[in-house]
């Protein structure tokens, strides 16, 4: 390998600075560190309220759960937290008993369609004996 050597233009050459040096504290200076606590940032639940205003709206409440979740988002962006809390946690209560209502209202419809079609075969049964039974009759007695 061949040396290579470098041409003063190409090299950087080190330029002296004044930098300032840190004052030193002295064992009378204090230091103060304030702990803030840690802000927890409130839930809004806007998804969950949009979920059930647009599939399972069980007597409007999904409209009102967006509704307090818009008002929730609106608080936080403020910088009300306790306010933003309150009406994130309005909001998920609401969301909460129209997914129950809603549960219970598709469960009772599936009682009631499952209901309804055994009725109807029984009757459709019946209807099939009691024309087996005049059909049966009348060739017999003839």
């Amino acid at each position: 390998m061949e040396a290579t050597q470098y041409s003063q233009n190409f090299v950087p050459l080190q330029q002296t600075r004044n930098y300032e040096r840190l004052k030193e504290e002295g064992p009378d200076s204090q230091t103060v560190v304030t702990v803030v606590p840690p802000v927890i940032i409130p839930r809004d639940h806007i998804i969950w309220s949009l979920f059930n205003a647009f599939y399972m709206n069980f007597c409007c409440l999904g409209f009102a759960a967006v509704y307090f979740s818009i008002k929730s988002r609106d608080r936080k962006v403020v910088g009300d937290m306790e306010g933003a809390r309150h009406y994130g946690s309005t909001a998920r209560c609401l969301n909460c008993t129209n997914l129950w209502l809603s549960i219970l209202t598709f469960i009772i419809l599936i009682i009631l369609v499952a209901v309804g079609v055994f009725v109807v075969y029984d009757r459709v049964a019946q209807q099939n004996q009691i024309e087996n039974y005049y059909s049966s009759g009348f060739n017999n007695g003839n």
